[in-house]
């Protein structure tokens, strides 16, 4: 989950803080603190970013450096049009800046980028930025009076979806069905409170980076207990807009859309079951003729059989109903199967991934295959490259 997992990293930054300075009170010395990785950008094992980044103690305060250099590469059967059945790419060249202490913060994320997504065309890294979040996909300021209190303004992360935007982030190198029906960044506001096992997250914003600020987000999060967090996310339209373009589908911009998530982990086990209904109005006024919705299931799960190798998979079902097309056209439905075993050593990794994409009731020419008629994908991915 997203702007929760940015916020317990603070917290447990926090509380070692704390707790080393604690230690101090008497005359031994007190033993070197461990790293803690910054918890900006946010990953779900199996990847970790790298403990130690290089920082600079400049008249600001401590300024943090870190990135990702990771390429990929994949094969696919039945290629949409303007699609290829193999190609290799860069994932990531992207490099993080960041103030993460004191009342005034900054997080600044730029670079190029993909995001490969299953049942999707795939876009490279070249062209990607100029078409959705440009080369600086991510940047705010913070303000951090107390620490159960925050503000935040820029281009933010998404609060829906358990799943994060870049390929670094997450169990698995594409992104899912689900994850193709929420937003991944907009502009605006943000307010975060967390007291104890509560944490709860509330935005203004421009919804699928539409630039109409007009969107209202939140995120609810209780941790149950050490090895269990369930989380509820909303986001909806205060007003419609006409607003269309490759990072603002028309459709899901206009809509609502709710996730229930729970997050269990615990041994060697990372397990994320979540459930997920969007809803899309009519309104012929900015060009949606009649209404659609949307329901999903998805599950996700990782188990280490070393801390250095493990195995994330993830399993999907979304159907649609409705005239309009949310999906694969008016009433259709999908599944997937993911598989990725991931290696990492210190800063490098590489993984491996296997996807495989079913429709059913797909339009004709919404499918895949160079003339949409085909109801099946299969794709073989590997990622590389080094998190410093």
């Amino acid at each position: 989950m997203k702007i929760s997992h940015l916020l317990a990293g603070l917290a447990t930054a926090a509380s070692m803080g704390l707790t080393a300075n604690a230690s101090c009170a008497d005359d031994a010395p007190a033993a070197a603190a461990a790293p803690v990785p910054l918890s900006t950008p946010a990953m779900t094992p199996p990847l970790s970013a790298n403990a130690n980044p290089t920082s600079f103690d400049t008249p600001l305060g401590k300024i943090f450096v870190s990135g990702q250099l990771t390429g990929l590469g994949f094969g696919q059967n039945h290629a949409v049009a303007g699609d290829r059945t193999s190609q290799a790419d860069l994932s990531n060249a992207q490099i993080e800046i960041q103030k993460t202490d004191g009342v005034v913060q900054f997080y600044v994320q730029a670079g190029a980028y993909s995001l490969p997504s299953l049942g999707a065309t795939y876009v490279k890294a070249e062209d990607l930025p100029d078409l959705s979040y440009h080369y600086v996909p991510v940047a705010f300021l913070k303000l951090q009076p107390n620490a159960n209190f925050s503000l935040m303004i820029g281009e933010l992360p998404t609060l829906i979806g358990a799943e994060y935007t870049f390929t670094f982030e997450n169990m698995n190198v594409a992104r899912g069905l689900l994850w193709n029906q929420e937003p991944a960044i907009s502009r605006g506001v943000q307010a975060n409170y967390t007291q104890g096992p509560l944490t709860v997250a509330v935005a203004l914003n421009d919804g699928f980076f539409s630039n109409r600020f007009t969107t209202g987000s939140t995120l609810i999060t209780f941790v149950v207990k050490k090895t269990d967090t369930v989380a509820f996310d909303a986001s909806a339209q205060f007003d419609q807009t006409s607003k269309s373009s490759f990072a603002t589908p028309l459709a899901q911009n206009d809509g609502q859309i709710y996730n229930l998530m729970w997050t269990h982990s615990e041994g060697a086990w990372l397990v994320e079951p979540y459930l997920q209904y969007s809803q899309v109005p009519r309104s012929t006024s900015v060009g949606i003729p009649s209404s659609g919705s949307t329901f999903g299931a998805a599950v996700l799960a990782k188990y280490s059989f070393t801390p250095m190798f493990s195995l994330a998979g993830r399993v999907e079902y979304e159907t649609s109903s409705g005239h309009t097309s949310l999906l694969y056209g008016p009433r259709s439905k999908a599944m997937s199967l993911t598989l990725t075993p991931t290696w990492q050593f210190k800063t490098f990794f590489i993984r491996g991934e296997v996807s495989y994409t079913k429709l059913d009731k797909a339009a004709a020419g919404a499918g895949f295959g160079a003339s949409g008629l085909q109801d099946s994908q299969t794709r073989a991915m590997i990622e590389t490259g080094f998190l410093f």
